[in-house]
């Protein structure tokens, strides 16, 4: 190390941060920056596939990885948590006391659930009757309890928006319901879904097509459903307007919040995420500091494709960033869902901030051969499939192919 080397220090080793450090490791010259990536542990899971271990469909295994072996051999690897950003002094502080310099920082620390939010969560039924598939332990824990489960009422339930995959109960709903079908107990079961939304989704068009797929399921919608605390004792949750909704086997997604740090560091809003330029992903305020991937406020989903098309921007704007360029690439809020519908079939989800989720074909026009906003077999194959792109392609950094930008080709107008 020199002192004319600059630091760049990305500070989270998920899907994010590891796609960008990569990439950044590709295009930055080695005698000019030094890229260190700071995370608590070397476990890196594929988080999508939380979804699929309740049911059997995937196997623990095939979700948990080790970080080291997908990044690059040219970033420094820290282990450690983090315990504040000083941005005057541009230094980060972990808990044992070490401290990063840095010229550039980027936070990519996500989002997670905490269920210590909501009162009564945490009680004797945690992770038994009251379970959650947003963790790896949650995940194995609700695989263990449907495995005992005979009938009643199933309860999918969303503490409050914005959450990591906002489509995800929606699928656990829809998977759960053909899981009882196949085991002959969805005549002996109440399968309800809890929403604080007004509707299925936060898109109306969307949020009209799955309404649909719920109501052809018979699954109950409970919507503005805005809980205040669980009631373990009674087996119900319980609304802030005092609405009440029982339950036999409660799935919930807790709150979901961005790392304690940025809070305590002044970086971020009530949730702890980071209020970026939704375009730039530059802090508000700062010319050193970005966002990216869940940790940000942007306001598109939390999902993994929105991660992978706005790394895509941000590689390109760093670059003429620390060149003294001005950035001119643009995130158009582009995102990319594949939603679990049950029966082995799928529906996808394309949309950006300006353009909703329309029916068509995607990628290509007519050819497909996915279909958008519709039920086919190709798009379940599609979201099994992307499972080992994520492993050897999209966090090493490779191309996929697909642009970041959103295309209308193959799309109808609303």
């Amino acid at each position: 190390m020199t002192g004319t080397q600059k630091h760049l220090l990305v500070l989270g080793a998920g899907t994010a941060g590891t796609m960008i450090v990569n990439k950044l490791r590709k295009r930055l010259p080695r005698e000019a920056w030094t890229i260190t990536v700071v995370d608590r542990d070397d476990v890196h899971d594929y988080q999508p596939g939380y979804l699929f271990i309740p049911f059997g469909i995937t196997t623990p295994e095939q979700v948990r990885r080790t970080k080291r072996p997908f990044i690059h051999d040219g970033v420094d690897v820290v282990m450690g948590t983090v315990e504040r950003v000083d941005t005057d002094a541009h230094e980060v502080r972990l808990e044992d006391g070490r401290i990063l310099p840095w010229d550039q920082l980027v936070i990519a620390t996500g989002t997670s659930p905490r269920p210590d939010q909501t009162e009564g969560t945490l009680g004797p039924q945690w992770h038994h009757e009251v379970g959650e598939f947003y963790t790896y332990e949650g995940a194995l824990a609700l695989h263990e309890q449907l495995d005992t489960f005979t009938g009643g009422r199933l309860v999918v339930h969303i503490t409050e928006l914005p959450i990591k995959c906002p489509v995800a109960p929606l699928e656990f709903t829809f998977l759960a319901d053909d899981w009882l079908r196949q085991r002959g107990l969805r005549e002996r079961t109440e399968l309800v879904f809890v929403t604080p939304l007004d509707g299925a989704f936060t898109k109306p068009v969307a949020s009209r097509t799955l309404g649909s797929l719920l109501e052809e399921k018979g699954i109950t919608v409970e919507p503005d459903f805005m809980v205040e605390r669980i009631d373990q004792e009674r087996k119900v949750i319980v609304s802030f307007d005092e609405r009440e909704v029982a339950y036999d086997q409660l799935v919930t997604v807790p709150l979901n919040m961005g790392a304690d740090f940025v809070g305590t560091s002044g970086l971020g809003d009530e949730l702890n995420y980071v209020p970026v330029d939704k375009r730039t992903f530059l802090a508000h305020g700062y010319d050193d500091v970005f966002a990216l991937g869940d940790a940000s406020n942007i306001p598109t989903s939390k999902a993994g494709s929105v991660a992978h098309f706005s790394v895509e921007v941000f590689v390109e704007n760093f670059v003429e960033h620390v060149a003294g360029r001005p950035m001119t690439h643009s995130f158009d809020g582009h995102a990319n869902c594949f939603v679990e519908s049950g029966h082995g079939k799928a529906l996808l989800l394309d949309f950006n901030y300006d353009t909703e989720p329309l029916t068509g074909t995607f990628p290509l026009p007519k050819v497909g051969p996915m279909r958008l906003l519709g039920e086919s077999r190709a798009n379940h194959l599609g979201k099994l499939a992307f499972r080992h792109v994520y492993w050897n392609a999209l966090l090493p950094g490779r191309p996929l192919g697909l642009p970041a930008e959103m295309s209308m080709a193959g799309k109808n107008p609303a």
